[in-house]
């Protein structure tokens, strides 16, 4: 069986066209990430959902419907409560801390200077490092005894005297105070996340025409004016990104206050990702834990979609 030359090309034509159609080209490269969604969170959120709605535990997975049961005890739960609060104050302020110091990085490296790559690799190690493990040496370095923190802080006469600023006894035992364990908990979470905000901010200062701040300095603009006036605003939807990304680790964030406090002292910096872990995992409750989870997913979702809103506002300004 022969084919015309014209039937061939006709044939090569429509086969190359059916393949070209951008509706089906689209479709074709997305379905990866679909496949991802659908079976790393979706799935999962599913189950969330059907546990929450049962009574299940961890020696009785069966799915007996009692309603909304287990979001009515969450609510009247105190230590939930808590732990909501703590997540907020934890996040909001680990993030503002995070921009702000990250944004004094940023600009600092984006200067040359001797030893410059070495700078940046020093600030890179925490994100390169395992959380747990960088999370341990930290809970070594807060050691109610031990901690090197309280040596140099004795040393420096800030600390074991009577007069120091920061009290005469011998320790500050980090992670038995509430506040402190709650700063404690903040300044590992901060050192952890740097790395990140610091790359995506310089990464926006670097998407900054440089003869627009040659022109503004040119013009007189002093320093503060032009970080007002042309910085921020340029970098404002990086700026965006990097909180949101920071405030969607910190609150699934479970590692960090699970390794340095476990929660203590006494629920005081107990937050929704550890509360949901201990009630669910270590304390067999499975509906009740898929309950508590399912209490971020409104945050975070709005939260998504507040963030994504601004900065796509800021690109159209």
């Amino acid at each position: 069986m022969t084919h015309s030359p014209g039937g061939t090309i006709s044939e090569s034509r429509a086969r190359a066209g059916y393949r070209d159609r951008v509706n089906w080209l689209a479709k074709l490269m997305i379905a990866p990430a679909v496949l991802y969604v659908v079976a790393m969170i979706g799935l999962p959120f599913f189950l969330a959902l059907l546990y929450s709605l049962s009574d299940a535990t961890t020696g009785e997975p069966n799915f007996r419907f009692v309603g909304l049961r287990n979001f009515g005890a969450a609510l009247a739960d105190p230590v939930f409560r808590q732990s909501l609060k703590n997540t907020f104050f934890f996040a909001l302020v680990s993030q503002v801390l995070v921009i702000l110091l990250s944004r004094l990085l940023a600009t600092a490296l984006m200067k040359e200077f001797h030893g410059k790559w070495l700078a940046r690799f020093l600030v890179m190690l925490p994100w390169t490092a395992p959380i747990a493990l960088g999370t341990i040496g930290w809970l070594w370095m807060l050691d109610s005894i031990f901690s090197p923190i309280d040596w140099v802080l004795r040393r420096l006469g800030l600390l074991g005297t009577p007069g120091a600023l920061l009290g005469p006894m011998q320790n500050l035992y980090w992670l038995g105070q509430p506040a402190l364990a709650m700063a404690s908990v903040i300044l590992v979470h901060v050192w952890r996340l740097l790395p990140l905000a610091t790359v995506i901010q310089m990464a926006g200062l670097s998407s900054i025409p440089r003869d627009l701040l040659e022109a503004a300095e040119v013009d007189g603009a002093s320093p503060w004016r032009r970080t007002r006036e042309i910085t921020i605003p340029l970098t404002l939807p990086i700026i965006s990104i990097a909180f949101l990304f920071g405030l969607v680790f910190t609150f699934t964030d479970v590692t960090v206050v699970y390794v340095l406090t476990r929660g203590g002292p006494v629920h005081h910096t107990q937050v929704l990702s550890t509360w949901t872990f201990f009630k669910g995992i270590e304390g067999g409750d499975l509906a009740q834990g898929a309950a508590i989870s399912l209490f971020l997913f409104p945050i975070l979702a709005g939260l998504a979609a507040l963030m994504l809103r601004l900065a796509r506002k800021s690109e159209v300004v």
